[in-house]
């Protein structure tokens, strides 16, 4: 069995590209894990790996310091350098990324991108979607189920 589950957060904003045949997008990412049983603050920095939309999502949405879980699975390879190096690779690829956190100052998902921006109950920014509105909680004939 091959599989990973990890929490940290992105050493740097992503880097989104797209492969040259399909157009299938490749965000990578660096994660920098916490070791739990250290005596000093001590993390390992884990190279992540994410395909398809969740990539685009990853691109579009997080940005260094965003704290994210990923669940994937570790893939091993190597290249050769220019000089003729071997040179050995450990990733992590994902199936899933959870955003749990964004980085301090960066922008919320929905903000500037087609949304209506409202505020909710609790003072944070929800995203509505075009052609929805927010009900107030003490409006509950109004909804239709």
């Amino acid at each position: 069995m091959n599989s990973v589950a990890l929490v940290g957060r992105l050493t740097r904003d992503p880097e989104l590209r797209y492969t040259a045949g399909t157009q299938t997008a490749v965000a990578t990412f660096t994660l920098a894990v916490d070791r739990p049983f250290s005596k000093t603050e001590e993390a390992d920095f884990i190279r992540i790996v994410v395909y398809g939309r969740p990539a685009e999502n990853c691109g579009t949405y997080l940005a260094k310091g965003s704290l994210v879980g990923v669940q994937g699975r570790i893939q091993t390879g190597s290249y050769e350098t220019k000089t003729g190096e071997r040179r050995y690779t450990t990733d992590v690829v994902a199936d899933r990324v959870e955003f749990l956190q964004r980085a301090s100052g960066a922008a919320s998902s929905f903000e500037g991108r087609g949304r209506n921006n409202i505020q909710d109950n609790s003072g944070m920014n929800a995203g509505i979607p075009d052609g929805f509105h927010a009900f107030d909680d003490d409006d509950d004939e109004n909804i239709p189920f």
